[in-house]
C-alpha cells in the first residue's frame, strides 16, 4: 500500500533559534520529547520509548538550522521519511515547526494525533 505525505504546521512561541534547532536535531534534546533515549552513531539513530519499543533511522538529509530529515529502517518504502523544519516569521518573530510525515492511509488521523501530542511535549519541556 502507497503511503501518503503529511504536513502539519506548528506555531512556537520561540524566539531562540539555537534551542528550537538543538530541541529537533540532537539526541539530548529528541530525548526531551520524542524519545525516552537517543543514541547516535554516525548517522544511524535508535530511538527508544519505554523499556521495549526500539525503532532506528537513518538522517538521511540536514540543513544547520532549517531542517532534519529520517529514515526508519524498518520502513519498507525507500521514499519515505519524517522531518522536521524550523521556519522564522518574521511577523510575528517565533518559529513555525513543520512536520512532513509519510503514512499509510489508514493510519493518517492517529498519525496526526501522535504529532501533536509529541509536538505539545515540545512546547511543554521548552516552555514554547
Amino acid at each position: 500500500m502507497k503511503k501518503e505525505k503529511i504536513h502539519i504546521e506548528y506555531p512556537l512561541n520561540a524566539s531562540s533559534r539555537s534551542i528550537l534547532w538543538n530541541a529537533i536535531s540532537t539526541p539530548v534534546g529528541l530525548e526531551d520529547w520524542f524519545a525516552d533515549k537517543v543514541q547516535i552513531k554516525d548517522k544511524a539513530f535508535t530511538f527508544t520509548w519505554g523499556k521495549s519499543e526500539v525503532r532506528m533511522a537513518e538522517m538521511i538529509g540536514i540543513r544547520i538550522n532549517s531542517f532534519v530529515r529520517f529514515h526508519w529502517l524498518d520502513d519498507e518504502d525507500e521514499k519515505s521519511y519524517f522531518e522536521l523544519k524550523m521556519n522564522y516569521n518574521e511577523l510575528t518573530g517565533d518559529y513555525v515547526l513543520e512536520v512532513t510525515d509519510h503514512v499509510d492511509p489508514e493510519e493518517k488521523d492517529d498519525q496526526f494525533e501522535l504529532w501533536n501530542s509529541e509536538i505539545d511535549k515540545l512546547k511543554r519541556a521548552y516552555g514554547m
